[in-house]
């Protein structure tokens, strides 16, 4: 067991060995496509409206023709507004969804975030996670107030909870500088995550960002992990579009493979859309003809899924403001996914007028869509009526 506060390259080395010998499927290799970070459907409350979080989860997946991997009480699940039994339903619910749909033949996977503002309230979510049986879990650890050592707090504290429990998840880490806890540097050091990355159970991480910024991880990235072991996924996904654009003339061929150059022609594995909420047909197929570079379809597809984008944002006092959460809940509401477009505390919601204007702008996407797009690539949804009245939880 490791104590104390700097971790040598050789000490994880070992502790990385020692897991991988005794408990790890270590022939694990990262999922590749469309993850969806699901909304949490909540009442005016704030309690969890299991029916609806379960009726989230399954549009999202679209029969198998949707997401390739749901994330569970991540941000676009407001981890950070809720408490740790609500983190916790929200992800006991997908993952019982989602084996639901394995019965049937749909292979996908279930990441669950874990992290919390405690280092115990991350670890207890993370022994959650073990007994529920996920997939994966997504961990900030510049989020968590008390933990202060981000190598530290993989090597030792997950670690020594795999001991205890004897299997071990793989771990995706979560860049992003919007949830860092105050006076935390807003991303992760380089070599931080090329430590982390050393140990055998930490296979990629989730980056929300800037272009700059990630691209710093995909030149990183050659040295994380063995080849095809740690997968990149932008949490600004529309990202995908530039990074995947074939090149047009010589100028573009030329910045096109000098952009490769620079990168160590390393791509992303998958995407994380928060957007895919309501679109998760759309961004599967986008996602499709990206890695396919095919570029009439990758064009065609941009437009509605920027459209999205854009549909989220107001101006309030001369200000813009993006409410893109409290969007995804009007937009599900719309659709029949959900009765309550409820934001938790402290999410930004949506005043009345702009809900209105975000609905007009909705249905035009949709129209435009429906019209230009794929028809078998357009998200769909047959509402199931509960065997009972919805129980709210809290």
């Amino acid at each position: 067991m490791i104590t104390g506060n700097t971790l040598t390259l050789a000490q994880l080395a070992a502790t990385a060995a020692a897991i991988r010998l005794t408990h790890l499927a270590h022939r694990y290799m990262p999922r590749a496509g469309l993850s969806v970070p699901v909304v949490t459907a909540l009442d005016r409350n704030g309690r969890v409206l299991q029916e609806e979080q379960r009726a989230v989860v399954r549009y999202a997946i679209q029969g198998g023709a949707g997401a390739d991997i749901i994330f569970a009480s991540g941000t676009t699940g407001e981890w950070n507004r809720l408490d740790n039994p609500r983190r916790q339903l929200v992800a006991r619910i997908a993952v019982e969804e989602c084996r639901k749909l394995a019965r049937n033949g749909k292979e996908l996977e279930v990441w669950v975030g874990i992290t919390a503002y405690t280092l115990a309230d991350t670890l207890e979510n993370l022994a959650h996670a073990i007994e529920i049986g996920a997939d994966g879990v997504v961990a900030a650890p510049l989020s968590i107030a008390d933990a202060n050592d981000p190598v530290a707090f993989l090597a030792r504290d997950i670690g020594n909870i795999f001991d205890r429990m004897g299997r071990v998840l793989p771990v995706f880490l979560y860049d992003n500088a919007d949830i860092a806890a105050a006076g935390r540097s807003p991303h992760l050091r380089t070599r931080d995550v090329k430590k982390m990355s050393q140990l055998s159970y930490v296979r990629g991480v989730k980056v929300t960002s800037t272009r700059a910024v990630l691209d710093n991880y995909m030149r990183a990235a050659s040295h994380f992990g063995g080849k095809g072991e740690f997968g990149i996924y932008p949490g600004n996904a529309y990202l995908m579009f530039d990074l995947f654009m074939p090149p047009s003339g010589f100028a573009g061929r030329m910045r096109h493979y000098w952009n490769r150059y620079l990168v160590q022609n390393k791509l992303p594995h998958g995407v994380v859309a928060g957007a895919s909420n309501v679109m998760p047909r759309e961004w599967q197929r986008a996602w499709q003809v990206c890695s396919g570079g095919d570029r009439p379809l990758m064009e065609r597809y941009g437009r509605p899924l920027e459209d999205f984008r854009d549909a989220c944002e107001f101006t309030r006092g001369g200000k813009p403001i993006r409410a893109t959460i409290a969007c995804l809940k009007t937009a599900l509401r719309e659709i029949g996914v959900c009765s309550s477009d409820a934001v938790a505390p402290g999410t930004p919601a949506l005043e009345a007028a702009e809900r209105r204007e975000f609905l007009r702008r909705f249905k035009a996407i949709r129209r435009r869509a429906a019209a230009t797009l794929e028809p078998e690539w357009l998200s769909e949804w047959q509402a199931r009526r509960p065997a009972h009245t919805p129980v709210s939880v809290g």
